[in-house]
């Protein structure tokens, strides 16, 4: 029985929101913390009981009410990427803010690709090595496949704002 406990613990596949996650769950040997390795989604995220940083940090954060509001009306043509640790502060910092400006403006889950990764910043099918990934947190925003813009470690103003300043300039793009 201990045995089937484990395998579950170790390999994780499962289809969570309409969206397959695949992680295995470790330990960080650096600060013995719960890593998940792998495409993860929110809810695999909130299902851990030792991240309460997760909870604590979307609980607090209150996004810009302007951001939010433009985020509204123009995110749905967007999808992001998102490289995390559950490992890293940064991304315990910033993960909570985006889930709940994301939770705010009612964009889908499914919307959302994210992959944890241990130390070394890799995933075990190269998608972090493709994206160019040094830094966690890297959250990649996209439209139609490709690259718009992205937030790398820590937000310059703040997730919603550093979102919508990313939109704004695409959209300016597109109509010159």
């Amino acid at each position: 029985m201990k045995i089937i406990g484990v395998a579950v613990m170790l390999a994780l596949c499962i289809n969570a929101n309409g969206q397959n996650s695949c992680f295995t769950v470790s330990k960080d040997p650096k600060n013995d913390e719960v890593v998940f390795s792998g495409r993860v989604t929110f809810s695999d995220l909130n299902s851990e009981p030792s991240f309460t940083w997760l909870k604590d940090g979307r609980d607090e954060y209150k996004p810009d009410d302007k951001a939010t509001t433009f985020l509204k009306e123009h995110l749905q043509n967007y999808t992001f990427t998102i490289f995390m640790g559950t490992w890293c502060s940064d991304s315990q910092d910033m993960l909570p803010r985006l889930e709940k400006v994301l939770q705010t403006v009612g964009y889908p889950e499914s919307s959302v690709t994210m992959y944890g990764v241990d130390r070394t910043k890799k995933t075990k099918n190269g998608e972090s090595k493709k994206s160019r990934i040094n830094l966690v947190p890297t959250v990649i925003l996209q439209k139609d496949g490709k690259e718009i813009g992205r937030i790398t470690e820590t937000a310059h103003k703040s997730v919603e704002a550093d979102i919508t300043s990313m939109i704004k300039k695409d959209m300016a793009k597109t109509r010159h």
